[in-house]
């Protein structure tokens, strides 16, 4: 079982824009963007260094959630397959894939495709889901969506695993003698199960290689590592384990222009000093985002972050 980044580095990487396009962090600029406009902020991504870019999933919104959701969530493994083809380093995260609502065999056959194509990219990040109407037109059990997920991972397990006719006997699911290839590229493709909530850090540090918390600030997160490597231990589960954490917005520069009051902004030593509390914390990976109004200030803004903090990071 192996760490996907270097063990005692704080490594950077970022949610695209553009592909979830959800009130609470998108900027105006995203409802006319293009594919072009995401493809060059992917390759920005990967020219800077970053470790991962990630994007989200949703089948449908329910029409009662459009306002602060919006019905604008490309689907992950298309679009991660896509960025795939234009990129060469970056990691891919589905940061996170609804694995509940689908079969685990089409999910594996998806995703092992994407490692497959990508030389061995993917990073599958997880959750259970939080959008009732979604579950109930694909016929999927929404009040038990954590234990579908939670068999569905084990199932996924042994579907990405080297066999090429995997097998699994559950509750939920079975399958032998049924043969899937390309397998995927990673002899072990890593999990970071995605979430806060007693449920979600119980399933990341029993059946995860890493987390993704959702929205936990700073003060929180010391509880929640020593809560995941408590219960890895309860568990009898060891190896490398990834943390992660979401930053507050930033904006690499003075902007010269209303970023809200919880952005941080400065000179780049000033940002990565702050930056560097989350690594002093016990995290592995943050997840950063700029304040931008256009693409070209995103591309400008990761440029800059990739060249003049990033350095900084582990000093």
């Amino acid at each position: 079982m192996a760490r996907v980044f270097p063990q005692g580095r704080l490594v950077y990487g970022m949610q695209l824009p553009v592909q979830s396009q959800s009130t609470i962090y998108a900027e105006p600029w995203e409802a006319s963007a293009t594919a072009a406009d995401l493809a060059g902020i992917a390759r920005a991504a990967d020219r800077a260094g970053f470790g991962y870019v990630a994007t989200c999933d949703h089948v449908a919104i329910p029409r009662r959630l459009a306002g602060p959701m919006s019905t604008v969530w490309y689907d992950p493994v298309a679009t991660l397959s896509f960025l795939a083809g234009i990129t060469e380093r970056v990691r891919l995260l589905s940061h996170v894939a609804i694995l509940g609502l689908r079969h685990p065999l089409i999910s594996a056959k998806q995703y092992a495709t994407l490692d497959h194509l990508s030389g061995g990219r993917l990073i599958l990040g997880v959750g259970a889901g939080h959008v009732q109407e979604e579950f109930e037109v694909l016929g999927v059990d929404f009040a038990r969506r954590g234990a579908v997920l939670d068999e569905t991972l084990d199932a996924l397990r042994a579907a990405l695993g080297p066999e090429e006719y995997p097998e699994f006997e559950g509750e939920l699911f079975s399958f032998k003698d049924l043969g899937q290839l390309p397998r995927p590229a990673q002899e072990r493709i890593p999990v970071w199960v995605g979430g806060s909530s007693a449920a979600a850090v119980r399933r990341a540090a029993v059946r995860g290689d890493g987390w993704l918390p959702q929205g936990d600030p700073r003060d929180r997160l010391p509880a929640q590592i020593a809560r995941i490597a408590r219960l890895r231990a309860e568990a009898g589960v060891d190896g490398p384990f990834e943390f992660g954490a979401i930053t507050e917005a930033l904006y690499v520069g003075e902007p010269g222009w209303d970023t809200g009051r919880r952005t941080l902004t400065g000179k780049a030593e000033a940002l990565a000093e702050s930056l560097r509390e989350y690594g002093a914390l016990g995290v592995d990976q943050i997840q950063v985002r700029f304040r931008s109004r256009d693409r070209a200030e995103l591309v400008d803004q990761i440029t800059a972050f990739g060249a003049e903090v990033a350095p900084l990071l582990n000093d």
